[in-house]
């Protein structure tokens, strides 16, 4: 009973009721540390639409790039949509955001050195500087000024990089500008294996036809795609990869080719001790041989030979449509340019 009382009185004290009609909410009370971190707020205005919020957000479904409706005068603004029951108010959408003023902003940011904000990205853009004509449409293409000139070479700023493709559909260069996928590292070196030893065969099927090849003439011939990309998709299911990852390959890849005509050889044995690689072998009866597995294609034996026994090609590669808009792979062959004893 005394406790009523005692709770009764404190009640009644003109101190209590001062500042119970004074009470003032929890938002007034609490001031937020400037490091504080609040759901992001939006300034569609500034977005370009790269998507690099998206990639970043660790909350499934708490971010999202929406489009307003296009009018008559103008286009509709792309811009990221916060879901706030899905926000953990990481941050992370503001610090990859690349706009200048930021498009998201929730708060100051950590203090986070820009070269270990890391955008989550499977690829990454270079620069081939032998390619490169310094022709800067890449420079101006550039959205988040990541691309800048130092000591007269292009480079790219992999730190500002969204990795948005823009620079790539500016250069006048092909190859100048290359996509180097950072993902499924073991997965592309197999299909690089895939897609030299399938040349490499196909053209050695039709060695008798090149071995007629004059030296002063140019020999075609074409692979289709198809079947090579299907085996390709088997490794890496993901078509722009292996797209990219074969005109990559076809558009550099120069081979070496060595022909061998036994009907010429004469079992003079130069060639046998001249190989480093001891691909070319004498057994008394069997004669000289070369076993293509070990070859190096180094040509020491085309040069060595005085009878013309070894044929030595330069092909190259590359993927075009034909007269039957079906995509193949163009090989052409030159002889190389060192004399052939007849």
């Amino acid at each position: 009973m005394s406790s009523v009382i005692w709770y009764m009185y404190e009640f009644a004290r003109k101190s209590w009721a001062e500042k119970f009609a004074g009470a003032k909410s929890e938002y007034e009370i609490m001031e937020k540390p400037d490091r504080f971190r609040d759901f992001p707020e939006v300034f569609k205005e500034y977005c370009i639409g790269c998507g690099a919020c998206t990639a970043a957000c660790p909350a499934p479904g708490a971010i999202r790039l929406i489009r307003d409706e296009d009018t008559a005068d103008h286009d509709g603004l792309t811009y990221p949509e916060i879901s706030i029951g899905a926000c953990i108010r990481c941050g992370f959408c503001a610090e990859v955001c690349p706009t200048d003023p930021k498009t998201l902003t929730c708060g100051e940011n950590h203090l986070i050195r820009e070269e270990f904000t890391i955008l989550p990205v499977d690829k990454m853009y270079v620069i081939d500087d032998y390619l490169c004509i310094r022709c800067k449409k890449c420079m101006k293409s550039c959205q988040v000024d990541a691309i800048i000139e130092e000591d007269n070479k292009i480079t790219v700023d992999q730190g500002k990089c969204i990795s948005c493709g823009d620079c790539t559909d500016a250069c006048p260069v092909k190859g100048a500008l290359k996509v180097v996928h950072i993902s499924n590292i073991d997965e592309q070196k197999e299909i690089i294996r895939l897609i030299v030893d399938t040349l490499e065969k196909t053209i050695e099927n039709r060695q008798d036809e090149i071995k007629k090849l004059p030296h002063d003439k140019t020999f075609k011939m074409e692979y289709p795609l198809a079947p090579l990309k299907e085996k390709a998709l088997a490794i890496i299911n993901k078509e722009d990869m292996v797209q990219d990852l074969m005109e990559k390959m076809t558009d550099r890849l120069k081979m070496r080719i060595l022909t061998w005509d036994k009907d010429k050889c004469t079992n003079c044995r130069l060639c046998v001790d001249e190989c480093p690689s001891g691909a070319i072998t004498y057994k008394k009866e069997d004669g000289v041989k070369r076993d293509p597995d070990k070859c190096l294609r180094c040509s020491t034996c085309y040069q060595t030979c005085p009878f013309g026994v070894a044929g030595y090609y330069v092909a190259k590669f590359r993927i075009d449509t034909n007269v039957n808009k079906e995509d193949v792979i163009l090989i052409t062959l030159k002889p190389s340019q060192l004399p052939v004893v007849e």
